[in-house]
């Protein structure tokens, strides 16, 4: 796995971003997380050793890209342009890019994005119903080769059926929120998702519990290195054809 963060910094836009991780880590050493700059990695993919070769290499897996904003904020309009360029240079890699944004992307795809390209992933975030059904259609409707949903944190039980069965959602991740703030994820939301996904045979993940987590109506308070081991435990995966 390799993270390529191209500018860092974000303005918070939904439920979802009340406790958001990278104001939390921002703020603990006196910084703005609101204020978005380009960083010094833009140019990660680009970079070569003294031998001529590519740093970064299809070996370090998939790259997670703007992990510390949100691709398509508006405030990086004028950086995107050349981030493309790299990415449609690097197409022996495999580019993941998850965003709360998915409603720009019509007005912010490169020109010659066609029907989609092949090594790039777009994931769009739904932390509750209402998210879910503003965002997920932009998804569907957009040309996308690779579509993901992500429910993180999740903070309440989604229906998505009705997008699983158009067969164009290849994964859904779902899991809990952490740090102090941390609101609770139950369970059962877990499993009504994990229930739709098998339904109509899509990849299921739970990523992890969160620091509040509800099961069998007792609440837990997971620590950080637990979260995502605890989740592992569950055996809630799926994997069509598996």
């Amino acid at each position: 796995m390799a993270i390529w963060n191209p500018w860092h910094g974000c303005q918070k836009l939904s439920p979802g971003c009340a406790n958001c991780y990278v104001y939390r880590r921002d703020e603990s050493i006196g910084k703005d997380a609101s204020a978005v700059s380009r960083t010094g990695d833009y140019d990660l993919p680009l970079r070569k050793n003294r031998q001529g070769e590519y740093k970064l290499t299809s070996a370090k897996g998939t790259v997670y890209t703007c992990m510390t904003s949100d691709f398509f904020l508006d405030t990086a309009d004028e950086w995107r342009p050349g981030v493309w360029d790299m990415i449609r240079e690097r197409r022996d890699l495999d580019f993941f890019i998850i965003t709360k944004r998915i409603d720009r992307f019509e007005e912010c795809k490169p020109a010659d994005w066609g029907d989609g390209w092949d090594h790039v992933v777009i994931c769009s975030t739904c932390e509750n119903q209402d998210r879910a059904d503003y965002r997920i259609p932009f998804l569907i409707n957009a040309p996308i080769k690779h579509r993901m949903i992500a429910s993180e944190p999740m903070l309440s039980e989604i229906h998505i059926e009705k997008y699983l069965e158009t067969g164009l959602i290849e994964k859904v991740v779902c899991g809990g929120e952490s740090g102090p703030k941390a609101r609770p994820c139950d369970f059962e939301w877990i499993m009504e998702v994990r229930r739709q996904c098998v339904e109509y045979g899509v990849e299921f993940y739970f990523k992890q519990t969160g620091a509040v987590f509800i099961k069998d109506g007792k609440t837990y308070h997971i620590d950080r290195k637990f979260q995502e081991s605890q989740a592992r435990k569950a055996k809630l995966n799926f994997h069509p054809g598996e």
